[in-house]
């Protein structure tokens, strides 16, 4: 064993030689701190009229009855795997006919062509289906696709639960694509009115009023300046891949409303 005194000797020795490291690095101003420059003022939100009633009524919350139960439809060990989505649409459409506005709306041709899905399987209406878990319960959800005229396409989100089925979504719009980020879905819609920008929309799951409501809806810029007028492409689906089935996916119908 060495000596306590040799020990504590080599170790003031190592002391000082890195204290003289330190001092010649600061004398060689090496690794000194720089400014960024002025740092501007942080401006708080300011409250533009401040006198202003509120609102009499309370706004309607949205996605309130966007919520459907799908009558006739039963999910076994509440998996949505097992459904067949041209069932679960023509259950909706048979349950709400002649409906042709609002979260069950459906285009006459549309829902015609849907009804014939058995007997037509390639002009039907209904988009090859996805399932992805956006609620979080541990269990995938259904998100069913319909191609409608005009270059729309309706999209449902159904949520199986207790061995029933609940369409906690339902838009339509002019699609340009869809999309799965984590748990939301992002719809993007061209912009007729303002060339060269789309909205972009993420539905999330919003566990209060159990569906799915836009929590995020932006304007984006997507085509350069000076480029000429925009054009909305053709709308489709970009999803992940989806679960292999025996049947191919259908082709949309050329249909006009």
């Amino acid at each position: 064993m060495r000596p306590r005194g040799v020990r504590s000797a080599a170790a003031v020795a190592l002391c000082a030689v890195g204290l003289t490291l330190v001092l010649a690095g600061c004398d060689g101003r090496e690794g000194e701190l720089k400014s960024a420059g002025p740092t501007p003022a942080a401006e708080g939100p300011v409250r533009l009229w401040p006198d202003l009633p509120p609102a009499t009524n309370p706004p309607i919350d949205y996605g309130e009855s966007d919520t459907q139960r799908v009558p006739g439809i039963k999910v076994t060990d509440n998996d949505v795997h097992s459904l067949d989505a041209v069932a679960v649409v023509q259950a909706e459409v048979r349950a709400h006919p002649h409906t042709y506005t609002g979260a069950d709306g459906m285009y006459e041709q549309t829902a015609r062509a849907i009804e014939a899905c058995g007997t037509a399987p390639a002009a039907c209406p209904v988009l090859q289906p996805y399932y992805r878990d956006l609620t979080g319960n541990g269990r995938d959800e259904l998100i069913v696709g319909i191609r409608m005229p005009d270059q729309q396409v309706g999209v449902r989100v159904y949520l199986a639960e207790n061995g029933n089925l609940t369409r906690v979504m339902s838009t339509v719009d002019q699609v340009i694509s869809v999309e799965l980020a984590g748990r939301d879905l992002i719809l993007r819609v061209g912009s007729a009115g303002i060339p060269g920008y789309e909205y972009r929309t993420a539905w999330t799951w919003d566990e209060q009023q159990r569906s799915m409501l836009p929590t995020r809806d932006e304007i984006v810029r997507v085509k350069p300046p000076g480029t000429g007028p925009s054009t909305v492409p053709a709308p489709h689906l970009v999803s992940p891949t989806p679960t292999p089935t025996d049947t191919p996916a259908p082709v949309s119908p050329e249909v006009t409303p």
